[in-house]
C-alpha cells in the first residue's frame, strides 16, 4: 500500500531583512520563528511546524545573497488565524498593499493576495470567510 502524502515538503519565503520580515509575519498573522544560525552564506527562520499535521507544510523566511523576493515567482498560500475578511483589515491597518481582495472559492474557502514587507506576493487563506 502506498503512503499518501502531499507533494511538498516546505517553501521558503526569500527576504531582504529577516527581522523585519518575521515582525511583519508575526503582527499580521501571529507567528513566531524559529531564527537558525546562518549557513553556507544563508539565514533560516521557520515558521511554527506541527509535524503530523493533516493540512499544510512547513515554511521558512529565507535570507541570502541568491534570494530575491519577487511579485512573480511562486505564491505560497498562509494559513489566517481567523477569517480573510479579519485579516484583510488588519493588512489595510499596517499599511500592506492588497493586491486582490477576497475571493470565495467554493468547497475550498477563500483567500486574498497581498504584498508582504519584502516585496513578495503571498496569499492568505481560510476554510472561513
Amino acid at each position: 500500500m502506498e503512503d499518501k502524502q502531499n507533494p511538498f515538503v516546505w517553501i521558503e519565503i526569500p527576504v531582504t531583512d529577516i527581522g523585519r520580515a518575521e515582525q511583519f509575519y508575526e503582527n499580521l498573522l501571529g507567528y513566531t520563528f524559529d531564527r537558525q544560525p546562518e549557513k553556507m552564506g544563508y539565514t533560516l527562520s521557520w515558521f511554527p511546524m506541527h509535524r503530523g499535521a493533516a493540512y499544510g507544510s512547513a515554511g521558512a523566511l529565507i535570507m541570502g545573497d541568491q534570494c530575491v523576493p519577487s511579485m512573480t515567482g511562486t505564491t505560497p498560500y498562509l494559513a489566517v488565524p481567523n477569517t480573510v475578511n479579519e485579516t484583510l483589515e488588519k493588512a489595510k491597518e499596517m499599511g500592506v498593499t492588497v493586491l486582490c481582495p477576497r475571493m470565495d472559492i467554493g468547497e475550498h474557502g477563500f483567500f486574498a493576495l497581498i504584498q508582504d514587507s519584502e516585496g513578495n506576493k503571498i496569499a492568505i487563506h481560510s476554510m472561513k470567510g
